[in-house]
């Protein structure tokens, strides 16, 4: 006897409401912690006397909470050191520019500073507005798509799972104040790729289920057997995402641990949502439709 997913499906919805609530009233209070792509900062152009590597760099700005920065390397073949040098951080005040100047000379030598200035945001108000608009065309088409191939409550409640599975991703990154920037916005992305292909997966099935479908066996039992049909798929692929996604947390650079964390987030989400979120959406909102058909048949007769 398989553990009954469908019957319990309001603990499933309040499971998810238990975690949208708070990240919901954490971006309304404290917003987000906005990166250097979205609020500009301060360039500075250095000359070091002697080669230095991009990690040495990033080890001294970790003192002044900077090692988010980005860190070029003016290089000609395939060394991994340069003299010149350019970084990007936040923007900094005469002080804050003095102390992080002071510890890299102390730490890594002397250098020459040839240029400091205030540089703009390379995602713009009129960018982010476009992604926003992008993403919402997706979803649009995607409810095109998904209501020609299924039906128009398949369509909506995969969408609803999406929306489910970013407010996630932002909600977290908004309680602990995690920096985001232009990466972050590339993680969105893939992770409503990821989402709706392991969503459409366990739809297919209940839609070829659907054909041998006897109403004396009820929906519930229907989609009960379609996710269990699929949950080996899901759980090998949500694992190997996973395992890939947390080695690049673990492993990979200072640059990429905000990237790989919202993706470890939404993976994460959106395979929860994808057999615990859609398919119920989609049986709350079958069964509804036919009990008020029922309803309005018995009062015409």
């Amino acid at each position: 006897m398989k553990f009954d997913i469908v019957h319990k499906r309001k603990w499933w919805f309040l499971l998810s409401a238990l975690f949208l609530i708070p990240g919901l009233i954490s971006m309304a209070i404290q917003g987000f912690n906005l990166g250097i792509d979205f609020t500009g900062g301060t360039l500075l152009d250095l000359k070091f006397a002697q080669p230095v590597a991009v990690g040495e760099i990033r080890e001294v700005l970790k003192d002044y909470q900077l090692e988010g920065s980005t860190i070029q390397l003016s290089l000609t073949g395939q060394e991994t050191k340069a003299n010149n040098v350019f970084i990007r951080t936040h923007v900094l005040s005469e002080e804050e520019r003095r102390n992080v100047l002071g510890g890299l000379e102390t730490k890594l030598g002397a250098f020459e500073v040839l240029r400091v200035e205030k540089v703009g945001a390379v995602i713009g108000s009129e960018l982010t507005l476009n992604a926003i608009l992008a993403l919402i065309i997706s979803w649009v088409l995607m409810i095109v798509y998904i209501s020609y191939r299924f039906e128009y409550r398949f369509a909506f409640a995969g969408i609803a799972a999406l929306v489910h599975d970013i407010f996630i991703v932002l909600g977290v990154f908004s309680i602990l104040q995690k920096e985001i920037d232009a990466t972050f916005v590339a993680a969105l992305l893939t992770i409503v790729g990821y989402s709706i292909n392991d969503t459409i997966v366990i739809f297919d099935r209940i839609r070829e289920n659907l054909k041998t479908y006897r109403k004396s066996d009820g929906l519930a039992e229907l989609v009960n057997r379609s996710i269990w049909q699929t949950m080996t798929r899901s759980i090998y692929t949500v694992l190997t995402v996973i395992f890939a996604t947390a080695a690049l947390y673990i492993f990979g650079g200072e640059t990429t641990k905000n990237f790989s964390l919202a993706l470890l987030i939404g993976f994460a989400s959106g395979a929860y949502s994808s057999i615990f979120n859609a398919s119920q959406i989609w049986v709350t909102w079958r069964e509804y439709d036919e009990k008020r058909r029922t309803e309005k048949r018995i009062k015409g007769e």
